[in-house]
């Protein structure tokens, strides 16, 4: 099975080698046929520590690095 790639905004880097992204998805509403915004944030593995908050990066699935971080950053988008 593929591994899911998202790409979201960096919203924390206050931990060690641990990046917050808010990742933003829009879709239409089934009933009201409206469009809706949804957002989650994801832990991910940031090794260098180089993204700062307002970076736009992509982080792909991996296996469980700690309690909350299962993704780590693949590129800068």
């Amino acid at each position: 099975m593929p591994k899911r790639i998202l790409q979201g905004t960096v919203t924390s880097d206050k931990n060690d080698q641990t990046i917050t992204v808010l990742v933003e998805r829009r879709f239409k509403h089934p009933l009201l046929q409206k469009t809706v915004r949804k957002s989650k944030k994801y832990r991910a593995h940031d090794a260098e520590n180089k993204f700062k908050v307002g970076d736009t990066v992509r982080i792909e699935e991996c296996a469980p690095i700690s309690k909350t971080k299962r993704w780590t950053v693949v590129v800068e988008a």
